[in-house]
């Protein structure tokens, strides 16, 4: 497939256009200035609701992907990259998936991540070639970032993913994004002209990061990494989140103190198991072995042993 060029101008573009509320915010006094702000930013959790029905099918793709093997990879440039690679940075210890199943990629690499390397966007060429470094095939799942839609290096990934036969998604705030001539889902976020013209980490970046928590959160639900509305399969690696396991034992069951510990350490540390231990009064390898059953869903694990669901509602 021919490399994709973008526009050679982005006038009339809704995130390039001056925003009529703010054409006098340099004389304003910080408190008018946060207001306008906070007003503005009110208008982006609207634009995201008009992009459910897109998100809903790209969360089906993606869970699909994962179910056999397949991964979810973010591409972006600037903000945009760097928002993709914080969600697929926090996918592991929030649900306990190897690093791998979510990747965030960003036009310049790891250095772009705490500064700016803008001309790395230019080269449709390095989107390619950033797929292929991670082997980037056909089972997994692409999704393109950018607020503008027209940056060359997510353009080129786009397109090479798609010449795969690979499932492709965009998430862009302008309506003419580039990155819709190549995605499956096209995932619009109109939030309108930003507070400061072209400043785009803000309400773009904003809207951008809510859809975000929204994909990776509801494809991890659908796989069972959520028990009721807790976080069961977090990877306990510091104080904080050992605590945490053994609270969400405790909320899950309803037991005491002492009954989560005990489990909790008797499951190596596994949430989902120290709590299917205590619902139904196993050990730790008939837990364990339940839960591959289930897929991995304590829901279904229970039913497999013939009990009901005993979840605490708290």
């Amino acid at each position: 497939m021919e490399s994709p060029k973008s526009e050679d101008s982005l006038e009339g573009a809704a995130t390039e256009s001056r925003n009529p509320h703010s054409m006098h915010i340099d004389s304003r006094e910080v408190p008018e200035i946060l207001r306008l702000m906070n007003e503005e930013d009110a208008r982006v959790p609207e634009a995201v609701a008009k992009a459910m029905s897109s998100l809903a099918d790209l969360v089906d793709d993606v869970v699909a992907a994962f179910q056999k093997s397949g991964r979810l990879v973010y591409i972006g440039a600037g903000t945009s990259g760097r928002l993709g690679v914080l969600d697929a940075s926090e996918c592991p210890p929030t649900f306990g998936v190897p690093a791998g199943m979510v990747v965030g990629l960003i036009a310049g690499g790891d250095a772009a991540l705490r500064r700016s390397i803008e001309g790395a966007e230019d080269d449709p060429a390095a989107g390619e070639e950033a797929l292929k470094a991670i082997t980037f095939s056909s089972d997994d799942v692409l999704v393109g970032i950018t607020a503008s839609g027209s940056a060359p290096y997510v353009l080129g990934a786009m397109a090479y993913a798609k010449s795969l036969g690979a499932r492709v998604g965009a998430i862009s705030c302008n309506i003419g994004s580039k990155t819709f001539d190549y995605a499956d889902h096209r995932i619009l976020l109109d939030v309108g002209p930003e507070i400061i013209t072209g400043s785009t980490r803000m309400k773009g970046g904003t809207a951008q990061k809510l859809v975000l928590n929204m994909l990776t959160t509801a494809s991890m639900i659908r796989l069972g990494k959520v028990y009721g509305n807790l976080m069961v399969d977090l990877t306990p690696v510091n104080k904080k989140l050992v605590e945490r396991s053994k609270r969400l034992v405790r909320q899950a069951t309803g037991c005491d103190r002492k009954t989560a510990e005990k489990a909790f350490a008797e499951s190596d540390g596994k949430p989902k198991a120290a709590i299917l231990m205590i619902l139904l009064g196993i050990g730790a390898c008939e837990a364990v072995g339940l839960l591959a059953r289930g897929g991995g869903r304590i829901s279904d694990a229970v039913k497999l042993a013939g009990g009901d669901n005993g979840r605490q509602e708290r």
